[in-house]
């Protein structure tokens, strides 16, 4: 029986060990066969531009098969070969140079196509990401053929001498699109690893320290360290929202919110939900399973809160008792007025409620005169889904013989915030996320990233939902036009390298995709993103193939 062969991976080079690889298949290709360096007693070649260079790599196991190199810096080093180099390309275009393009000669049989194609849409996504549109190479003359099949076009006159001459070429991003997407599309999952933008409202990208305390040996919830750092980051959350208290629950955002509805429930009178997209929505969902007594009122998704409307219904109710909602509404990114229902609770001796899961971390949150707050560590705080918390002013008492131990938030309390096992994992990742963060730097950074980008789209044409009202920094949502279809949109980004949020239910029922800035995202990914809606989405519109 023979043996299965070892799958193809694609991915950025990024280990010592694949470096070390690139230069033994450097100095096999540049040197031992096509004789363009000197030879060397140690059988490797490190490139001039080496520290330049992007490594896009095609392995076998833990060998090295194919690989190329990726470089966007000026002068190229074909600069130095071709005078006047731009007079020879297309005008108005960002260019990078490729170079080292080499495959093992045992893999140039049945699979080097495969890893060509492989390592093409590598470069294509890699183009995307960094904004490149237009690819140079020296092609040798060996394979000038199979290059210009491939759709480069050669300029200006052949550079070298002997058996190393090479044809000046270049390649549009275009001409790479449909090869690439045919290639990702018949992949296996797991062959290609490519370094996704996350554009995600979570799991987001977190930081290395993030990484690093996450990755530490698990100890006892038991141990002081652990309640050391448990009772620092506490006091952490505190600060960061102007909360009183906070009690840690391992487990979702959802979580916290039936922890605030379980408190709801041991409250007399009746209370309101308010809802204007579906994560209020979800709120009047648990207000129901926990048989709670509630008015449900309802404005449009994208709309604010109309407070007139909230104020005449609670003069509707005898003792109105609590008010819960959503501060900032993640599926449409509007922001709710909560200083307007903190003074409408007050007139009224109503409690405020409020599933603040997406505004903390990313905007200014004071949770002063709020009753109970949730939260979530796996968005704007930064750190690995698996902890939310419920935040409050008040003393909680244990409520054992009303509500499930893992739903009572006095429990907690009264064990000091840690009644059950909880992951030190988890805790030391989220400890790592909040410690020492200039949170006035990410707000502003944020308000202004996402400022930019809603006026390029915008200005792209894009109908952007809310965007009559105050929103959040770190959500933009889009209602794509009628054409375009929202699942189709988005994983073509996801091929390009961007991931977006798309899938959920109300997102596919809306045709809406979402953009969201609650990890760490660099501000020339935005820059790209943009161009890469732009490309996507006008293009089909243009080519009249929306869905």
């Amino acid at each position: 029986m023979s043996k299965p062969r070892s799958p193809l991976v694609f991915k950025f080079a990024s280990e010592d060990w694949e470096f070390e690889l690139i230069h033994r298949l450097n100095y096999r290709t540049f040197v031992e066969e096509i004789p363009q360096h000197q030879a060397s007693p140690t059988h490797r070649l490190v490139d001039k531009f080496h520290a330049e260079n992007t490594y896009l790599i095609c392995l076998n196991g833990q060998k090295l098969v194919g690989m190329l190199a990726a470089r966007g810096n000026r002068p190229f080093s074909l600069d130095q070969k071709v005078s006047d180099l731009d007079k020879h390309l297309p005008k108005s275009r960002t260019v990078c140079e490729i170079r080292l393009l080499a495959i093992d000669k045992l893999f140039r049989g049945s699979r080097g196509g495969q890893i060509l194609s492989g390592l093409l849409a590598l470069l294509w996504q890699h183009g995307v990401e960094r904004g490149y549109d237009l690819a140079i190479i020296s092609g040798t003359m060996r394979q000038l053929r199979l290059y210009q099949h491939l759709g480069f076009v050669p300029f200006g006159p052949i550079v070298g001498i002997g058996d190393a001459q090479f044809q000046p070429m270049y390649v549009t991003l275009e001409t790479f699109e449909v090869t690439a997407r045919e290639f990702l599309r018949s992949a296996p999952a797991k062959s290609f690893q490519p370094s996704a933008v996350n554009f995600l409202p979570g799991p987001v990208t977190v930081r290395r320290e993030v990484r690093r305390a996450f990755e530490q040996a698990p100890e006892s919830h038991r141990a002081d360290s652990f309640k050391t750092d448990f009772k620092q980051t506490k006091e952490l959350l505190c600060k960061l929202v102007n909360a009183a208290n906070v009690e840690l629950l391992f487990g979702s955002g959802t979580l916290a919110n039936d922890v605030v509805g379980a408190q709801l429930s041991l409250l007399a009178g009746q209370g309101i939900v308010l809802s204007n997209g579906e994560f209020g929505k979800r709120l009047a969902d648990q207000a129901r399973r926990f048989k709670l007594p509630f008015e449900h009122i309802e404005f449009d998704w994208g709309a604010p809160l109309d407070m007139k409307v909230v104020r005449e219904r609670l003069s509707h109710i005898a003792a109105p008792t609590w008010i819960w909602c959503a501060q900032s509404e993640t599926s449409t990114g509007v922001m709710n007025d909560i200083e307007a229902l903190k003074q409408l609770c007050a007139e009224h001796g109503a409690k405020l409620c409020l599933d603040s899961i997406s505004s903390v971390g990313t905007t200014p949150v004071n949770l002063e005169g709020v009753h109970l707050a949730s939260c979530a560590s796996g968005k704007g705080l930064r750190s690995y889904p698996g902890v939310s918390m419920v935040f409050y002013n008040h003393q909680v008492l244990p409520a054992e013989d009303h509500l499930p131990r893992y739903l009572d938030l006095g429990y907690y309390a009264q064990q000091e915030g840690i009644p059950f096992t909880f992951s030190s994992n988890l805790l030391h990742a989220l400890h790592a996320a909040v410690r020492g963060v200039n949170w006035e730097k990410r707000f502003s950074e944020l308000l202004e990233t996402s400022a930019w980008l809603r006026a390029k789209l915008i200005e792209s044409g894009f109908e952007l939902v809310g965007s009559n009202t105050r929103t959040s920094p770190a959500v933009i949502t889009i209602a794509l036009p009628e054409g375009l279809n929202s699942v189709t949109i988005g994983n073509l980004l996801k091929e390009s390298g961007f991931l977006l949020s798309y899938n959920s239910d109300y997102l596919r029922g809306k045709n809406w995709i979402q953009i969201c800035f609650m990890g760490e995202i660099a501000k020339e990914k935005v820059v790209t993103l943009a161009g890469a809606l732009n490309r996507v989405c006008f293009k089909r519109i243009l080519a009249g193939h929306g869905l």
